[in-house]
């Protein structure tokens, strides 16, 4: 408290409006940008001022405030604000490249000492006929900005599974990335990087894509995740992983979150992909996990100065709370939960507040002079609820002992973020000797 920043936030859907909350109430002045349709309401009420035109507001952020972008494709325009002098922090042009070109992706990783799966983009039928001819379970992916839904995961040795998705897929896209599958535990390693060098503690982060429990049904953005914080610099996963691409960070100047999603088995980690940016809802657990102020922590990542951040040991966990038509945004026509109220069984504590993470919502007065939350998009992202322990089950009895609490029509969440590292893999990854 009592730092004073003018923080202006471009977005593409509002991802960071818990930020803002945050850093607003950190005692920084705050302004976000969005102009995708839909979004017009989202954040309302939180002491975040929204812009029409952010290139307006430059003067207003100025070379001593700060920028932040959420998402990837605004890389070249990060470059050109950072030569012009200005603080931001999200990413660069190249990272942008890492993200959206898998093959390139590949290309950097394998140059620095990474073992990586090799790619192949084709067409639909030049798909089909290269998996008959080599028979295996192999994993469908895209380039670019795809729907997560599309993504998915050979099951059958054979590959029988992969090859009829992909008959269906000819409507929905001409070509696809197919990658050979590997069998191990799906781990990510994050960490802030200023330009120059790491910033803060390394992040471990395992992912739930699948929409329902046991990692069954659709891939979607996410239903939840678990992540805990190391300061070794001699982790091993950090040394085989974030440490080596070092040098081809400084190359770039790049200024942001840098993580790259792994496959994790005796013979060690195999990237899957780079994601040079701010995760969500990774995002809302590190406003959870890292101590205050978040504002100087992200400004001295801008500013390429070495900054010591606190953080909370132990483990925490986030889960996804959201209503149809989520993950499937295409249903809004006919599933759309604009003006769902969000209620509580009993009033939530200051501290139960700090772990509801709010997305596309607005906040008002109510008549009891309450607070009222409601839903302002077609989405199905309404918010995430965090919990934080001294152990991964501590952390989940918090997060979901608060979201009990919690009452939105038609509401759901996954019930095992965080299962099986409790049943199984912490157990693995220790055998192996990488926890």
């Amino acid at each position: 408290m009592g730092y004073t920043l003018r923080i202006l936030i471009i977005s593409k859907e509002c991802d960071p409006i818990d930020l803002g909350r945050r850093l607003v109430e950190e005692g920084n002045a705050v302004k976000y940008y969005c102009d995708t349709p839909g979004y017009e309401r989202v954040g309302l009420g939180f002491g975040i001022k929204k812009v029409a035109d952010w290139k307006r507001e430059l003067g207003w952020v100025g070379k001593s405030g700060l920028i932040i972008f959420d998402y990837t494709g605004f890389g070249k325009t990060q470059d050109e604000l950072r030569a012009q002098g200005y603080a931001v922090v999200g990413g660069c042009e190249a990272a942008d490249r890492l993200e959206l070109d898998r093959d390139y992706a590949n290309d950097i990783l394998r140059g620095h000492g990474l073992t990586t799966i090799p790619l192949h983009h084709l067409t639909i039928d030049a798909a089909l006929k290269f998996i008959k001819n080599n028979r295996g379970p192999w994993v469908i992916k895209h380039n670019g900005y795809v729907d997560k839904t599309l993504t998915y995961v050979g099951k059958l040795h054979d590959g029988r599974d992969v090859l009829d998705l992909l008959k269906s897929y000819r409507k929905e896209c001409s070509s696809v990335v197919i990658q050979k599958k590997v069998e191990g535990i799906e781990l990510a390693v994050a960490r802030f990087f200023n330009g120059t060098d790491w910033t803060g503690p390394v992040e471990m982060t395992m992912e739930h894509k699948k929409l329902f429990p046991c990692d069954v049904g659709p891939k979607t953005s996410e239903m939840g995740t678990l992540m805990w914080l190391d300061d070794d610099e001699n982790n091993m996963l950090f040394q085989q992983t974030l440490a080596r691409l070092k040098p081809f960070l400084q190359s770039i100047n790049f200024k942001g979150k840098f993580d790259i999603n792994c496959i994790i088995n005796e013979n060690g980690p195999v990237p899957l992909e780079v994601t040079a940016r701010f995760g969500y809802p990774a995002l809302d657990m590190s406003n959870v996990l890292f101590r205050p102020p978040m504002g100087l922590l992200l400004k001295s990542v801008a500013d390429g100065t070495p900054y010591t951040a606190r953080w909370h040991k132990g483990f925490g966990i986030v889960v996804q709370v959201a209503v149809p038509p989520f993950p499937y945004q295409g249903l809004s026509d006919r599933y759309n939960p604009e003006g769902l109220k969000i209620y509580f069984k009993q009033k939530p504590t200051a501290r139960e507040m700090n772990h509801i993470h709010f997305s596309d919502v607005m906040k008002r007065g109510s008549k009891n002079g309450d607070s009222e939350y409601s839903i302002v998009s077609c989405s199905g992202y309404v918010l995430c609820v965090t919990g934080v322990g001294d152990t991964a089950e501590q952390a989940r009895d918090k997060a979901y002992g608060l979201i009990e609490k919690i009452v939105i029509p038609k509401m759901f969440f996954r019930n095992d973020i965080g299962g099986k590292f409790i049943h199984k893999d912490r157990g693995c990854l220790q055998l192996y000797g990488w926890l």
